[in-house]
């Protein structure tokens, strides 16, 4: 009990904070501000053109023609994913707001579960369990990323019952629920490969072979595999060259490694926000120091030994791009296409155990800050909830604003021809909002899609590309961003219609342009020298609920 709340109460209050932290999604719907990057930009295109494309079960040399002449249909991963499932029966935002809704209930419940029952048993501790689970839940997540961070600690609540010998049906139905709704490459491929380091220490450490553990690790494995079964076609028998074999990560020096390591450490990284900086991190280096102070170095191991992997993390992350791996990346080419660096995805599930195991040994050992304790868990659920998508993104377009599919729509009556029939590419704005629309984009941001097409895309920007090294080097060592880029705008795609800005010394390869089926350019901008590019402007079109002016230019 905690002033008169019982654990239910608690639990109840819990849920009405995560339902209120979504209620900007429940009630604007496609007029609330949500994140752009790996999120507007992309993933919610991809699942509306997944969804219309007629290949959601389409066989592993399938493609989808709306997007650069034929995009494999395996770049848009598998149908066994629930949150497919998820934009293809529903609207946008509501999909957006149920995947968002899902995972962040589960987050919660997973948090609680493994901290009340694994770290945290006595009731007096209730408290801690309940607001460092609603902390966790409220963290700003990838959003397409599912529970691929946030559902870890349901995983791992199910794995340690395991390894303890518990034999109830529920931790295996969480191992096999978990995969459907969340991605192997972008989570839990690192902590599957912790969980079987943690078996083998147990071993090496004289504890016996645990037979039931390492079939749960490999349990959950398989159905991964199985569930991701076109990554794994693709990584095991795709012999066509992707843009994935132009990815370069080994070029830090020494000193930017080592700055790389402490700003990992102290902010985290954009896929996996943990917003732990100005409340959890003092948290952590005081209960530290209560530990160093009244020598609980035994007492308290879990929690400084999860300090220790906190940084580890860190330093893994920051150092995977040390230039120092080039040697080794050169012979060894899956260094280069795997991101071996996101074992750093662990680290939302670390922080919050650490915080709410410090927040545990502020209260007990430390009688002078305990009342501190409550207000601590309360200043960091302030700060989460200052982390809304509704205030954080408030300067970018709205949903609506961004798809301006009434402007579109527009354009598209007003070319008047079959949408398949031609090409488009997009300058000023992402390629996605052209996707979203429907029309068949030459441009595109993808993981991976064929290398030669990425060289034969080159041809069209190259002048541009040779004027300006910034993105010369971002699309020939990624690529992923497959744009129009030119070196006025450099690495930047969102120009709403009340920019100033114009291109004045464009220089684009029209022929290859046209040659791939290229015939329209949106812009949203002016390009000064159109003509000279061989680009007649057509018309402008705008629209009251659109972020963007388009200037619409045909290929002569």
């Amino acid at each position: 009990m905690v002033n008169g709340f019982s654990e239910k109460k608690q639990i109840g209050l819990a849920l009405v904070m995560i339902t209120i932290y979504l209620s900007p999604l429940i009630i604007l719907g496609e007029n609330a501000h949500i994140r752009v990057h790996d999120n507007l930009d992309s993933n919610l295109a991809w699942y509306k053109v997944l969804s219309k494309s007629g290949e959601m079960f389409g066989s592993l040399d399938a493609t989808i023609p709306q997007i650069i002449n034929g995009l494999p249909r395996n770049a848009f991963g598998t149908e066994f994913s629930s949150i497919v499932w998820l934009y293809h029966l529903f609207p946008t935002m509501v999909a957006y707001t149920l995947s968002q809704a899902i995972t962040r209930f589960v987050a919660f419940f997973g948090m609680y579960l493994l901290l009340k029952k694994h770290f945290l048993r006595e009731q007096k501790w209730t408290f801690i369990n309940v607001g460092v689970a609603l902390a966790f839940s409220l963290t700003p997540f990838w959003p397409s990323g599912m529970l691929s961070t946030l559902g870890m600690p349901l995983a791992l609540w199910a794995f340690l019952n395991i390894r303890n010998g518990e034999k109830s049906w529920k931790n295996y139905a969480v191992l096999f629920l978990l995969p459907l709704y969340s991605s192997f490459v972008l989570g839990f491929f690192f902590f599957l490969a912790v969980m079987g380091l943690w078996w083998m220490v147990d071993m090496i450490r004289g504890k016996g072979l645990n037979l039931r553990f390492l079939l749960a690790i490999a349990f959950m494995t398989t159905v991964f595999l199985l569930v991701e079964y076109r990554l794994v076609g693709s990584f095991l028998f795709s012999t066509e060259p992707n843009s994935r074999d132009e990815y370069f990560h080994a070029r830090l020096p020494l000193w930017r490694a080592i700055r790389l390591t402490f700003k990992n450490f102290i902010l985290g990284h954009t896929h996996v926000m943990t917003v732990h900086g100005l409340i959890i991190l003092p948290v952590l280096f005081l209960a530290l120091y209560v530990i160093a102070r009244k020598s609980l170095w035994k007492e308290e191991k879990a929690f400084w030994v999860l300090l220790v992997i906190n940084f580890a993390l860190s330093t893994w992350y920051a150092f995977w791009f040390y230039k120092g791996w080039l040697p080794l990346t050169e012979r060894f080419h899956f260094l280069d296409t795997f991101n071996f660096a996101r074992f750093h995805f662990l680290r939302p599930l670390v922080i919050y155990l650490g915080f709410a195991l410090g927040l545990k040994i502020i209260a007990q050992y430390d009688w002078s800050l305990k009342p501190a304790v409550h207000l601590l868990i309360v200043a960091q659920l302030l700060v989460l909830f200052l982390f809304n998508d509704e205030i954080i993104h408030k300067n970018k377009p709205t949903v609506k604003q961004f798809f301006a599919e009434e402007l579109f729509t527009d354009i598209k009556n007003y070319i008047d021809e079959p949408l398949d029939e031609y090409r488009v590419a997009s300058i000023g704005i992402h390629p996605a909002i052209a996707q979203y629309n429907g029309f068949y984009t030459l441009d595109t941001y993808n993981n991976f899609y064929p290398l030669s097409y990425k060289h034969r895309f080159r041809t069209i920007i190259e002048k541009e590309l040779e004027k300006n090294k910034t993105i010369r080097t971002y699309f020939d060592e990624w690529g992923g961003r497959c744009y129009l880029f030119t070196a006025e705008l450099g690495k930047h795609y969102m120009f709403k219609k009340t920019s100033k800005k114009r291109l004045k010394n464009l220089e684009l390869n029209t022929e290859p342009f046209k040659e791939m089926g290229g015939k329209y350019i949106f812009s949203s901008i002016p390009i000064d020298n159109a003509e000279e590019n061989k680009l007649r402007l057509n018309k402008i079109f705008t629209n009251k609920n659109a972020a963007w002016n388009i200037y619409l230019y045909e290929a002569l």
